[in-house]
């Protein structure tokens, strides 16, 4: 019953700027680490950043000091702040979140959800 719904990708020329969200909703009782991944065309899955429920955060060596992520954990939302965007910055943007459910039924454990994705164009 959570969902993830990501929005704010487009197309940018290079040294552009994008903001991403990634919202939490559902029944939720919290969330502890949430993360950006991105896939481009044939390749593999990578991780671009995460955050901790405390605001601890980690980057990608490939991003570090022009993406940064936040959170806001009263509205249960992410966002991933995309400055100075390069070509090979063009993939497919994925919310990760590790929720637990509101729900007495849930259990008293995180499990991992995943956004459907956003589109992230950077033209040379």
């Amino acid at each position: 019953q959570v969902q993830l719904v990501e929005s704010g990708g487009g197309l940018v020329q290079a040294g552009g700027s994008l903001r991403l969200s990634c919202a939490a909703s559902g029944s939720i009782f919290s969330i502890n680490d949430m993360g950006w991944y991105r896939q481009a065309p044939g390749k593999q899955r990578e991780l671009v950043a995460t955050i901790t429920s405390g605001g601890i955060t980690n980057y990608a060596d490939s991003v570090r000091g022009r993406f940064t992520v936040s959170r806001d954990n009263a509205k249960n939302t992410a966002y991933l702040q995309m400055n100075r965007l390069k070509p090979e910055d063009t993939a497919v943007y994925f919310c990760n979140a590790d929720v637990r459910s509101g729900s007495l039924l849930g259990g008293p454990f995180h499990r991992p959800y995943w956004g459907q994705g956003t589109q992230v164009s950077v033209s040379s």
